[in-house]
This record gives C-alpha cells, structure tokens and sequence, in this order.
C-alpha cells in the first residue's frame, strides 16, 4: 500500500495506526487526516524521534499494510 492509498483508506488505517503510536490522540488522527508529513511532525513530537527516525518509522509501517 503506498501513502496514497492510505490517505484514502484513512478512517480504516487509523486503528492500525493506534496500535503502533498509542501515545497519539483521535485529534491528533482527525488533524493528520492521513497527511503523512503532519504524521511525521506528530510522532516527532511525542516520541522525541528525528525527522529521519519519523520518517523511517513510517516507511517500515506503510510496508505492513497490504492493499
């Protein structure tokens, strides 16, 4: 799946998305609206990640999504 087709499934990916980030909020996901770099900017925040770990993070999760 690439991002997208999670953009666009955004509402069906968000759970997966809790699982991975717990620290995230629904507003934080209602905000994000499966814009990948608000994303990045938000896991940054609360996971104290750099930008490229961010990033990373979320290429390995897009790898686990099958479409």
């Amino acid at each position: 799946m690439n991002w997208d087709q999670i953009q666009g499934n955004w509402k069906q990916v968000t759970g997966k998305v809790k699982e991975k980030w717990g620290k995230l909020t629904d507003d934080d996901l209602t905000t994000v609206a499966g814009k990948r770099d608000q994303l990045a900017g938000i896991l940054q925040t609360r996971y104290g990640l750099a930008k490229d770990q961010a990033e990373k993070e979320l290429d390995d999760f897009m790898k686990t999504l099958r479409s």
